[in-house]
């Protein structure tokens, strides 16, 4: 879900301030092409960051309940990464509309379409919802899980599928504030979203028990709730939070406040149309991703419980090294998309190459950071020594392959800023589905848990080389709109 909100961050926020630059400006030197590259990445990545840190403390919080409840939380995680992002893409679909709205001045038909969305995107999740609930008793038996892991797993992916309606509208609330022209109320809101997660986590996983701060000891009130208390904690910093930025979007921001004012929240054909043309492609590429990280969990599980908690750690710290290739994919998407619609086909090739080599320089710095962390970050996240020492070695291998990830991150976005999105979506699909997979399953039995790293270490790197051939062949400029 992330990935649609921030490239929408930074799409509907700064995008004035580099086409004001790329049409009024008849020749950028490279230090203003990387001056406007870092000014649209930098938003993006800290949106991603606040996101992450989510992860870390989750992930570190159930990790000190023990092998089984990491495994349980980790069989499902991608699971549920599939219904989040599924009713993530369908709010980005009315968020588009409102954008273009407030870009022409129409504050009204804006407001319109913002009512249309809160009742549509409701229903939605709401059968995504129930659809979720009927599964989540044999969703965990399906993925491979054994029995100690698989009803705290069904339940831990209940609480968040059951919430799913109150939390699409903190997606909602996010992307029409951020279409809106306001960064600071839902950044602020996301900070006050990762405090509460740690405050209601730390008081319903743990039990009462005795702490000592700074010398000072008194007694910790807890509910001791184990994995139920980790989904409740978030699950309620979120709805907090949802109910904050719906306040705030229906009653204070300028020229989307429908508090004060009678509609109609009926959709509206032509509205829904709109809709589903942007929220279609978006849902479609999640589903394929998504199941291939699903098939990935299948895979994991017959190697036992250790290996699954060790894949969903290994794979929640590795996702700090990426954000920085996501934020500059997105300002590439920007510059690039600009630059071709101005019919400066020069300067967005530039653009292109500019945003991908700056990101694989960000992420093999990156990769050498994780490389060289990864013991204390994986002992943060797991007290289990072999979780840890599992961990280490998967992150140790995924490490190298960080420089042609970013390639692949970065190539996607500014194939996308000129409408070139058949040919990427199907190198994505075929490089996941047709070697990460097959090598996967083909190494995992011989090899363990390091076999499927290895596999995904060897189809990043394919798949960087495969998207850096196609930026470099041009092909992406003469497939544009």
């Amino acid at each position: 879900r992330k990935d649609y909100e921030i490239r929408f961050l930074n799409t509907c926020q700064v995008s004035l301030m580099a086409n004001s630059l790329i049409n009024h400006s008849t020749n950028l030197t490279l230090g203003q092409q990387l001056k406007l590259t870092a000014r649209l990445s930098w938003p993006a990545m800290m949106a991603q960051l606040s996101s992450i840190m989510m992860q870390y403390i989750d992930a570190a919080m159930v990790g000190r309940l023990g092998a089984d409840d990491s495994a349980s939380v980790g069989l499902v995680s991608t699971s549920l990464w599939l219904f989040w992002g599924i009713c993530s893409a369908v709010t980005m679909g009315f968020s588009v509309q409102v954008a273009h709205s407030i870009g022409a001045g129409e504050h009204e038909r804006a407001r319109r379409i913002l009512r249309q969305a809160i009742t549509s995107c409701l229903i939605f999740s709401v059968a995504v919802a129930v659809t979720g609930a009927c599964i989540a008793g044999q969703l965990p038996h399906w993925l491979g899980g054994d029995a100690a892991v698989c009803p705290k797993a069904s339940l831990y992916f209940l609480v968040f599928v059951l919430a799913l309606p109150l939390l699409t509208m903190n997606y909602l609330g996010g992307g029409m504030l951020r279409c809106a022209g306001n960064m600071k109320v839902p950044g602020g809101l996301n900070v006050m979203m990762c405090v509460l997660d740690v405050i209601f986590n730390f008081v319903l996983i743990f039990p009462t028990r005795p702490i000592e701060i700074a010398g000072i000891g008194f007694t910790m009130p807890g509910a001791g709730l184990g994995v139920l208390g980790a989904a409740l904690g978030t699950v309620s910093a979120e709805i907090v939070t949802a109910g904050a930025m719906m306040w705030y979007l229906c009653f204070r921001q300028d020229g989307l406040a429908i508090g004060r004012e009678h509609g109609s929240f009926r959709p509206v054909r032509d509205v829904l149309r709109k809709a589903l043309k942007v929220s279609a492609p978006m849902t479609l590429e999640h589903a394929v991703i998504c199941g291939a990280q699903i098939a990935v969990t299948v895979i994991v599980a017959p190697l036992g419980v250790m290996a699954i908690a060790a894949n969903a750690f290994a794979v929640t710290a590795e996702s700090i090294c990426y954000m920085p290739g996501y934020g500059i994919g997105d300002a590439a998407t920007t510059l690039v998309g600009q630059s071709y619609g101005a019919k400066r086909l020069d300067l967005a090739r530039r653009f292109g190459y500019i945003t991908v080599v700056l990101g694989m320089v960000t992420m093999t710095v990156m990769g050498i950071v994780l490389y060289i962390f990864a013991p204390w970050v994986m002992e943060m996240m797991s007290p289990v020594g072999e979780i840890v020492d599992l961990g280490v070695r998967s992150l140790r291998i995924e490490a190298f392959a960080e420089p042609m990830f970013a390639a692949s991150i970065v190539a996607y976005g500014v194939m996308i800023g000129v409408g070139d999105t058949i040919m990427p979506a199907a190198m994505n699909f075929g490089s996941i589905w047709l070697v990460r997979l097959p090598l996967a399953a083909l190494l995992a039995p011989t090899m363990g848990l390091a076999g499927v790293w290895t596999a995904m270490c060897i189809e990043l790197m394919f798949r960087g080389a495969i998207f850096l051939w196609r930026l470099l062949s041009g092909a992406w400029l003469r497939k544009g709109l």
